[in-house]
């Protein structure tokens, strides 16, 4: 016979194994309760009712009478009700099997189905599901439950982390029990009370942290509980023992995030939900199917065995309920059951997702509750906070998006308990009533057993209503022998109206902070993490790929790695101190009251200070970037992983550009501090560390000034080479780029479309090839000694048009505009003068059939006879393009008919911006908030600031961008107007600072006159519409 279901008991006795409670030496009666009492109510259970006992977070017990055939629903409305649980979707009701292991409580299932003797076992309150970032939890009694669980699972060996750091979260325990430091209370709570495994060896450093939380309440001490716990790898973590194909013993585990894998308590392997096509299993079998680009063609399925099918089954709903909760919209609906055969399992997750019960708290949140801390010796909460609380807006407080993204939001207010009857009908509402129009699921649930199927976010399920290919066609200019074709805008539909936005505009602003000082700081913030995950496809993308394929020398893994690895650990820590104190800023916690955390000068100075010790790492990338590039020309194994890594989504820009954003990023912390100081009065308190930090980070930013023009232009030159086929060795000594962009030039067909490169010594043109790879190949090249422009209009009769005199051809080209043409022939003169000082001579030429050695005189014009592919290629569009690799300027620049100079790519390194913003279409009603990254003149947009690629782009180029006109019915603040002809885009920022740096931005990238030329001066040219 098996061990009774739900007990704690490791040895058996005769009496246990013949089913007779155990006894550990404590009552568990209640107060005024007799055992013939209790026995007596245990026997009446089965006749009218069963009485479950159910353990509290703090260890209190207390008794539910339920209906014998009750789902566990009921039972869980019940406790949650009496526990004045108002974000109750976070817990749930766990008990031990007959296997000794805890599991959840299902609630669409009957009691007595999952447990043997429900009378005899012991349900406790748990903590279910762990969000990144706890301050996403709205209610100051739900932080401090979590932070109960943080004590249980500190003091049952859960949570693993260092002494010191248990010392910790144990000084912020005693300060929520006991108040401030005391020596004598201190030492009389912690002899009382066990918190960790090994108190007795770090009592003393308990009590000397503790004497240094002086004047923390209660729920600041739970703040920073959290806020620690959160950062340990083992946050979290329920281990599920499995072992590899190999045999390998190692453990399971699932989070907000996907699956993770652990041998021991390191943790080896994540799998994103975002790279999990199916989750299945089989027996004993546990399957994951990942998407054939996350490990190539081949070991798309990984198998862990585990020791029973039920032991499987068990993991595999906790991942459904897991993916479910962070990763959808809508509570998914339940699978229709089969007339005579059933094949896979029914199951699915039925309570609220995480974006739902955000939105009930929130909808319903304008009273609250009073609470008692059990075991507290200080005083009650009132589970309210002073009404100058500032409150968040959910149209941009980061933790009110989608599901599964990380941030914090302000403790809302929130609805005193309803009587249980219409709690039930309320949460019976919240799940049947659908939204206008669901999300699509990302995890379709059947099995061979049992499946999870979680299609990519990519292009895409036609069914679905979310179109996210980031296809665009070329607007093209009318001239002869040209005929134009239409505009396709990327297309970001609605991701159902879920996605869409409650108007609340009133309320908006009185619930942010609205100082200036607050939005630039926000700028660091939300800048930051988009330079992290820039950072992380270096450093954990392709990291992964090269050491999969062993592509890279062990010398040049090391020169690369141990230069930028330390980089990004340091900005990993800096992301997190930026986190906290833009939360309490925006009173996330009581610590704002008291006016300490409204400033960000105090984190800047320490971190710009820091960073200084790294300046030797940054020097060296210049080394960096060029043994990567030798590297890849010598190793072809390493050439293909690079350009096959190029394709990959999460590289949503050249590869090598990554390896730049480090000492771009310096520039960026100058430009962003010299806007803080000039908002700042001198006497204002953030000022002095604000100036300081700005002295310091300006200081790093000169060391390394021309260091980063030099690998600017090292970047292009290498990109380029890449990009174009019948070139060699483009990256030659003293080679500077200077712009690209479309012309067409004049051929014996008429005008034909060519790509044009201008370099420091030669010019080079191009048409665009019909390769699956959409490189451009190169035509001709021509030098800049000797070589003499001259406008050409009238002789010719087409607009904005001029000559191109060579020692070696003449050429006829033509510009889409005036201002094109301008930017041209001055780029082009000044290049011919400076090539003529150096009287350098190129001493690159391509073969014969590019460079033309005819005996035609340089007066004669060339026109070549085009091969049909050649016309063929000029009339293709990026409708055809598959991968993101056609967001290059250059591909850009052909299908919007204008160009780039090298100082409009500087420029664009400065105006790099992100941040969350609300967008609508033209003939839409509703705004959908998404994470939006300006780069290379793009924009990349993003569900949340977590997604490791972008979902679609918007390439900029050719764009107009405005406030709208009264015609387009907007009346709202802060809206700006992105328009290409008929495509039409609006997008609305969360302040007047915000709009104002999104209009900046945009406008040095998207309008002509935005992008000057690098040579043309000041007072250049005044025509504006370049199109």
């Amino acid at each position: 016979m098996g061990e009774i279901e739900g007990s704690y008991r490791v040895l058996q006795t005769p009496g246990t194994r013949l089913g007779a409670q155990f006894n550990a030496g404590i009552s568990t009666l209640e107060p005024g309760q007799s055992l013939s009492g209790n026995m007596v109510s245990g026997s009446k259970s089965h006749g009218r009712g069963l009485q479950i006992r159910v353990q509290g977070l703090d260890d209190s017990q207390e008794f539910f009478d339920i209906d014998p055939k009750a789902l566990g629903q009921p039972l869980l409305t019940e406790v949650f009700h009496r526990g004045n649980l108002i974000e109750s979707d976070y817990f749930g009701l766990e008990f031990q099997n007959m296997q000794m292991n805890w599991v959840w409580l299902e609630p669409t299932k009957p009691i007595m189905k999952q447990v043997r003797r429900p009378a005899n076992t012991l349900f406790r309150l748990s903590v279910k599901f762990f969000p990144p970032d706890p301050g996403q939890l709205q209610e100051e009694y739900t932080r401090y439950l979590f932070s109960l669980q943080m004590k249980r699972d500190l003091m049952e060996g859960r949570l693993i982390c260092t002494e010191n750091t248990g010392a910790l979260l144990a000084s912020h325990l005693v300060q929520s029990e006991i108040g401030d430091y005391d020596d004598i209370a201190d030492r009389d709570f912690l002899r009382m009370n066990k918190l960790l495994p090994y108190q007795e060896k770090v009592q003393e450093r308990i009590m000397e942290l503790h004497r240094r939380h002086l004047g923390q309440t209660p729920a600041e001490s739970d703040f920073q509980i959290l806020e620690i716990a959160r950062k340990l790898e083992m946050y979290g973590v329920r281990f599920h023992p499995a072992a590899d194909r190999e045999g390998t013993k190692i453990n399971l585990a699932v989070a907000h995030m996907g699956l993770q894998v652990f041998q021991g308590h390191t943790k080896i392997n994540t799998f994103n939900w975002s790279k999990i096509r199916k989750l299945s299993f089989k027996r004993k079998r546990f399957l994951i199917k990942l998407h054939p680009e996350v490990h190539g063609p081949h070991q798309d399925t990984l198998e862990f065995m585990m020791a029973s099918r039920d032991e499987c089954k068990i993991f595999w709903k906790i991942c459904v309920e897991y993916h479910s909760f962070f990763r959808l919209f809508d509570q998914p609906q339940p699978k229709s059951k089969a007339i005579l055969f059933t094949r896979g399992s029914s199951f699915r997750y039925s309570g609220r997702t995480q974006k739902q019960l955000v939105e009930y708290v929130r909808e319903n949140g304008a009273k609250r509750t009073p609470y008692q801390r059990r075991n507290s010796k200080i005083r009650m909460s009132t589970r309210s906070l002073a009404t100058d609380v500032p409150k968040q807006s959910l149209s941009f407080n980061d933790s009110l998006r989608a599901p599964g993204c990380p941030s914090s939001t302000v403790v809302s207010s929130h609805p005193s308990p309803v009587p249980p009857q219409q709690h039930q009908n309320h949460q019976q509402q919240q799940h049947q009533s659908p939204m206008q129009a669901p999300r699509p699921s990302i995890c379709n649930l059947s099995s061979t057993d049992s499946v999870v199927d979680s299609p990519q976010l990519s292009p895409f399920n036609s069914k679905g209503p979310l179109c996210l290919s980031p296809s665009f066609q070329m607007s093209t200019l009318s001239l002869p022998g040209q005929t134009p074709s239409p505009l396709q805008s990327p297309i970001l539909s609605e991701v159902g109206s879920n996605a869409r936005l409650e108007e609340e505009e009133e309320g908006r602003r009185k619930r942010f902070p609205t100082d200036k000082a607050y939005f630039i700081a926000k700028e660091i913030l939300t800048t930051e993490r988009t330079y992290l995950k820039d950072l992380e496809v270096i450093t954990v993308w392709f990291r992964s790929a090269v050491i999969k394929d062993n592509a890279m020398p062990e010398g040049l893994m090391t020169l690369l790695f141990s230069n930028i690895d330390p980089i990004y650990e340091f900005h990993r820590g800096f992301l997190k101190e930026l986190d906290q104190r833009l939360a309490l800023w925006e009173g996330r916690s009581n610590a704002h009251v008291k006016g300490d955390y409204q400033r960000i000068g105090d984190v800047m100075l320490r971190n710009m200070c820091a960073l200084k010790e790294f300046t030797s790492y940054l020097q060296k990338h210049d080394e960096v970037l060029t043994e990567l590039e030798k590297a890849t020309k010598r190793l072809k194994k390493l050439e293909t992983v690079y350009k096959e890594f190029e394709l990959q989504k999460v590289c949503y820009l050249p590869l090598n550009t990554f390896l730049l954003k480090p000492i771009q990023r310096l520039m960026h912390y100058k430009l962003i501090l010299e806007r803080l100081c000039k908002h700042y009065s001198p006497a204002h308190r953030d000022h002095d560390d604000c100036k300081e930090a700005l002295k310091e980070v300006a200081e790093i930013a000169t060391q390394l000034q021309s260091s980063l023009i030099r690998l600017e232009n090292f970047q292009k030159l290498t990109e380029l080479q890449r990009d174009l086929i019948g070139i060699e060795n483009l990256t030659a000594p003293g080679r500077e780029f200077i712009r690209e962009g479309c012309l067409f030039k004049l051929t014996k067909k008429g005008l034909q479309q060519r790509m044009f490169f201008l370099f420091s010594d030669m010019l080079l043109y191009t048409s665009k090839g019909v390769t699956a790879t959409n490189q451009f190949k190169v035509h001709g090249q021509l030098p800049l000694y000797g070589m003499i422009i001259e406008e050409s209009e009238n002789e010719w009769s087409v607009p904005h048009c001029f000559t191109i005199y060579s020692a070696q051809r003449t050429i006829v080209v033509a510009a889409s505009s005036k201002v094109e043409m301008g930017k041209w022939i001055e780029d082009l003169n000044m290049a011919i003068d400076l090539a003529k000082k150096s009287q350098e001579k190129s001493s690159i030429f391509l073969d014969a059939e590019l460079g033309d050695h005819s005996n035609r005189s340089s007066d004669e014009v060339s026109l070549e006879q085009e091969s049909e592919d050649d016309m063929n290629s000029s009339r293709t569009s990026l409708e055809k393009q598959t991968h993101h690799r056609a967001n290059t300027t250059m591909h850009v620049c052909w299908h919007r008919n204008t160009s780039v100079s090298m100082s409009d790519h500087s420029l664009a390194v400065e105006n790099q911006l992100s941040g969350y913003l609300l967008r609508k279409f033209k003939n839409s009603n509703g705004w959908q908030k998404l994470w939006v990254v300006f780069t290379n003149f793009c924009l990349f947009f993003y569900k949340t600031h977590q997604d490791d690629f972008p979902l679609a782009s918007l390439p900029l180029l050719g764009y107009t961008v405005s406030t709208p006109e009264e015609s387009d019915s907007i009346h709202k603040e802060y809206v700006f107007k992105l328009q290409f002809k008929s495509h039409v885009y609006f997008f609305r920022a969360e302040s007047e600072y915000t709009f104002e740096r999104w209009m900046e931005v945009i406008k040095s990238a998207a309008s002509t006159t935005g992008r000057m030329s690098l040579l043309i001066p000041k007072g250049g040219p005044m025509e504006i519409n370049g199109n």
